[in-house]
């Protein structure tokens, strides 16, 4: 019986670790397909424009816009979650070992500055930035530009997204602020469910409300990296109030994202080799921290 129920647990807790994967990768593509419709079928053109040659360029130069982003979305996650940020296979002995290495006692090992141990990983990740819930990998020193490329294109894309849905809050609104618009794009779900709106007025009104709300929130993560990044600290480092690796703007560009940080963001196949090793860090300031 205890055998059975560690097995069922563990298969939970399997389902529950790509659970968010599923769930993120199922809202890009819907959030794509949805707005693919708008601009073949609904595009925001008059009527008499519909049918010349300028609205098929408009049509053509919106599709290969929104699939480039779907593209950089889905290629920097996969390589996001493909490149593992951790301490395996990394040797970390020798006469490296100064100031700010400390000992794991799970891991079994000593690890270099900026590296912590991620529980939820179960192993120790170089300059962790922290477990991102919602591709279930730790962010670290190796896979922080795909993590951050994705972000971007992730808020170019809702923003993009958002600003074609705005047509479908001006036809929902059309007819005035009512009580039954208003609980439309408030509570779309509770609205189909009791009968009161169609399943394509539901479909539209749930991912116009995913948009707005994914852009508030991926905006807010976004520049918040952005943040971090121009002053060359960690996640962790910021809660704690200490830059004692900042390198200056450009160092830390190039530090976080490679040696091609000034384009490779355009695509994750762009070579960009990192200058560092994870292990070894220039220290510029005190690694006490501030109060």
């Amino acid at each position: 019986m205890t055998s059975f129920a560690s097995k069922m647990f563990c298969r939970v807790e399997r389902l529950c670790h790509h659970l968010p994967v599923v769930l993120n990768t199922f809202l890009v593509f819907s959030i794509t397909g949805e707005v693919s419709y708008l601009v073949l079928v609904e595009a925001p053109l008059e009527a008499e424009q519909k049918k010349t040659e300028w609205s098929a360029w408009w049509k053509v130069v919106h599709l290969l816009a929104q699939y480039f982003m779907l593209g950089n979305i889905c290629w920097n996650a996969l390589l996001f979650l493909r490149t593992s940020p951790s301490i395996k296979g990394v040797f970390l002995g020798g006469e490296g070992m100064g100031q700010g290495w400390r000992y794991c006692y799970t891991c079994e090992t000593h690890t270099p500055p900026r590296c912590s141990h991620c529980y939820d990983c179960k192993v120790c990740v170089l300059r962790r930035d922290h477990h991102c819930v919602f591709f279930g990998q730790c962010v670290g020193f190796r896979n922080y530009r795909f993590f951050l490329s994705c972000l971007l294109f992730m808020w170019s894309g809702l923003l993009y997204a958002t600003l074609m849905n705005a047509e479908v809050f001006i036809v929902i609104l059309k007819e005035g602020v009512t009580v039954h618009s208003v609980l439309l794009l408030l509570i779309p779900w509770i609205m189909l469910v009791s009968g009161q709106v169609s399943a394509r007025a539901f479909a539209f009104a749930f991912i116009a409300d995913t948009c707005v709300v994914g852009f508030l929130l991926v905006s807010a993560f976004f520049f918040f990296h952005l943040f971090l990044l121009f002053r060359g600290q960690t996640t962790r480092e910021w809660y704690s109030s200490r830059r004692p690796y900042s390198l200056g703007l450009l160092g830390n560009l190039r530090h976080a994202l490679g040696v091609r940080w000034y384009f490779c963001w355009l695509c994750p196949l762009i070579p960009s080799p990192l200058p560092g090793d994870g292990i070894n860090f220039q220290v510029t300031g005190s690694l006490e921290p501030t109060r």
